[in-house]
């Protein structure tokens, strides 16, 4: 079952509250109304809204304060302004305030849905604000990221976690690897020194190979500790810039 957009509209003529759910409760939307400011911020309060109408004359608080308190509180919500006074004055009021559109009255079906569409457009599409424990008129509001954002954010840090891990790998590499290089430095001379002597024919050249491999096994093993670091160091380098990179393709 589709979740319906809840539109809340602040206007003190009820005509108008009619007309938006008239209009949008058919097409995926609940429409709550308001008669003043002060009733439109407790509800804002009390349950969460998608969109906000608001007509820009009321008594009391005007549309515009209203979309002050909207913005310094929830500054992800969209707040629309309606107008029946269309002045350069209000219009930069509101433009100053934050709102997201001005409709100029006699409002007609299609203005109505078409600004309510865009509204939730802008909604969705913007970065939500990551305001765990903001206070709005004595209650608390808990709003979570994008699960897009949190994905990349983790990617993120799991790229810094295995660029720092990579020095803890090398150092382990570089640990393990002498003691590796001692048992092959016990075990391969009896290993082909017995083989060399179970096959009578060509002996002392498979011997001498043995000898040679008994010698050049502790400076295979020192090579590989010389080189572990430096590798180490690389792979550092690869997943810091990959985390970099990661990190600002997410911004």
């Amino acid at each position: 079952m589709k979740t319906l957009r809840k539109i809340l509209v602040v206007d003190d003529d009820p005509v108008v509250g009619k007309s938006f759910d008239r209009v949008l409760s058919g097409r995926g939307y609940a429409v709550v109304t308001a008669s003043d400011g002060d009733e439109a911020l407790r509800k804002i309060a009390a349950e969460e809204y998608d969109v906000v109408f608001t007509d820009i004359r009321m008594p009391g608080m005007d549309g515009i304060a209203v979309a002050e308190h909207i913005r310094d509180r929830q500054p992800w919500l969209p707040v629309v302004i309606v107008s029946g006074y269309a002045t350069a004055a209000n219009e930069a009021r509101a433009r100053a305030a934050g709102v997201s559109a001005v409709l100029h009255k006699p409002l007609s079906p299609e203005m109505i849905e078409g600004s309510a569409r865009e509204a939730l457009l802008e909604r969705d599409s913007a970065p939500m604000q990551a305001l765990h424990g903001a206070t709005f008129a004595g209650a608390t509001v808990e709003r979570l990221e994008p699960r897009a954002a949190t994905a990349s954010t983790a990617s993120v840090w799991k790229q810094l976690g295995l660029a720092f891990a990579a020095p803890a790998l090398g150092l382990v590499y570089v640990l393990l690897l002498p003691f590796a290089g001692l048992i092959a430095l016990l075990a391969l001379p009896f290993w082909y020194g017995g083989r060399a002597l179970a096959r009578r024919p060509g002996g002392v050249k498979t011997w001498l190979r043995n000898v040679a491999l008994f010698f050049a096994a502790p400076l295979v093993g020192l090579v590989y500790v010389i080189a572990l670091p430096f590798v180490g160091l690389g792979m550092l380098a690869w997943m810091g810039v990959r985390a970099a990179l990661n990190r600002s393709d997410t911004a």
